[in-house]
């Protein structure tokens, strides 16, 4: 809206929640009250979870209802995935690269050894090390599949619940007009839950609260200090990636970056503060559905990119695997690196799809690779939360991207109304409640329809 002030705004509650947080947890008076918030932020980001499963279902069972055509949601599944395996090569080879110029591990012998010979440290790591069984290519695989529908909708898990979507999506549309009221029944049903979503969001502010308070007070000083060369790094790769990868990507698209950036602030805000980019997952499915990107490709691109698309995940995780290479004399030639660049194409596919993805996936690939010392984990469990917000934003930034881009390769992506909202032109108060703009926009369409 344009006259709203900005302390009636979303954006703003949750910049103070983090702000907020930050203080208190390096107040050393308030460190312990700011340890045992954890609560607020877990209780949030289930609040969250629990509409992610039921909106993916309407969205997409509506969109390929609507959609009639199966061959479009087959080209839509190909192209998003192809256009997923491309950035996840080059998120990769970026992470690779600049962690070979920068070399941030070298020299951290001494606190490397010290790191190793902390027993409750090292307990950590062989917990993450006992679940990497659960990263083998044949188990994501059939994975995906439910062993039942109630199932897949209580554990919210994001891939088999599109996978179930998408084949009672097929079934409505093969039967046609005798299922027309089913299907309408479900779109009213997805903008009851948009309207859940909108309430939700109130407590943000407070989940960003709890989880960057737990944050800054838990994690050393210490581990800070030492391994913020790496930190560094890792925020510097992801950056260039999105400026320059994604910059690139959207010029081709024809549309601009930075505009889109501005358009899901709310969102990025949102992940930084509960680093969690599943936080802002029905938010910014309303977004690009508003932005012009037909609901069946966004009901199917943007949840499939939260398992397929983890452009800062894969930064980190190349870039971890070499620092503790480096922190630990270990000598990787050339093959050896590429080789970790090959195992990660595939094993970073699985890394949101079980708890602690991330550290799992790293422990499998040190596995791989077999002569780096699962010990060295130990280095990177005092600062994997902080640098969890550069990964989980770039994941988000990446994942709406690629839905805007396939959208246009499908031909399913008004472009006019894409640059008119980009540039503020049209739903002025979206930004604020892009849940009840979508409920409107499907209104609008169903009474055209009837007319």
């Amino acid at each position: 809206m344009a006259g709203k002030k900005i302390y009636k705004t979303l954006y703003f509650w949750v910049l103070f929640g983090i702000a907020l947080g930050v203080i208190i947890g390096l107040i050393p008076e308030t460190k312990a009250f700011a340890s045992k918030l954890e609560p607020l932020a877990k209780t949030f980001i289930k609040m969250v979870k629990m509409v992610i499963a039921p909106i993916i279902f309407c969205t997409v069972v509506t969109g390929i209802a609507k959609m009639g055509d199966m061959g479009k949601v087959g080209r839509v599944g190909l192209k998003a995935m192809l256009y997923f395996w491309t950035m996840t090569l080059f998120a990769l080879a970026i992470g690779l690269a600049v962690v070979n110029i920068t070399k941030p591990g070298v020299g951290m012998d001494e606190y490397a050894q010290k790191m190793q010979a902390d027993a409750a440290g090292m307990k950590k790591v062989e917990a993450y090390a006992g679940e990497t069984k659960k990263l083998t290519t044949v188990e994501f695989l059939t994975n995906i599949v439910p062993d039942s529908v109630v199932g897949a909708f209580s554990k919210g898990d994001i891939l088999q619940v599109l996978f179930f979507s998408i084949l009672f999506g097929t079934g409505l549309s093969a039967l046609g007009e005798r299922t027309r009221h089913v299907a309408q029944f479900i779109d009213e049903f997805a903008k009851g839950m948009f309207k859940v979503v909108h309430y939700v969001m109130y407590f943000a502010p407070f989940g960003a609260f709890g989880a960057m308070a737990v944050v800054v007070s838990t994690q050393g000083v210490d581990a800070l200090l030492a391994l913020g060369r790496l930190m560094i790094d890792v925020y510097a790769t992801c950056l260039l990636f999105i400026f320059v990868i994604l910059w690139a990507v959207c010029k081709l698209a024809g549309f601009s970056l930075w505009k889109y950036l501005k358009y899901i602030s709310e969102e990025i805000l949102l992940v930084l503060g509960t680093s969690s980019s599943e936080a802002a997952l029905p938010r910014m499915m309303a977004k690009m559905e508003n932005a012009g990107a037909d609901q069946s490709v966004v009901g199917l691109c943007l949840p499939m990119g939260y398992s397929f698309n983890l452009d800062g995940t894969c930064i980190y995780l190349t870039m971890a695997t070499v620092f503790l290479a480096q922190a630990t004399n270990t000598p990787l030639t050339m093959a050896d690196q590429l080789y970790v660049l090959f195992v990660l194409l595939l094993t970073s596919k699985g890394a949101a799809a079980v708890t602690g993805g991330g550290f799992i996936t790293l422990a499998a690939t040190l596995g791989a690779v077999g002569n780096i010392p699962l010990a060295s984990l130990t280095l990177l469990l005092g600062v994997d939360r902080f640098m969890s917000e550069a990964r989980a934003i770039t994941n988000l930034i990446g994942n709406g991207v690629a839905t805007l881009v396939v959208a246009g390769w499908e031909g399913a992506l008004d472009k006019p109304k894409l640059l008119r909202v980009l540039d503020g032109n049209v739903l002025d108060d979206m930004a604020d409640d892009p849940e009840d703009a979508l409920i409107e926009a499907h209104s609008s369409n169903k009474s055209t329809e009837k007319a």
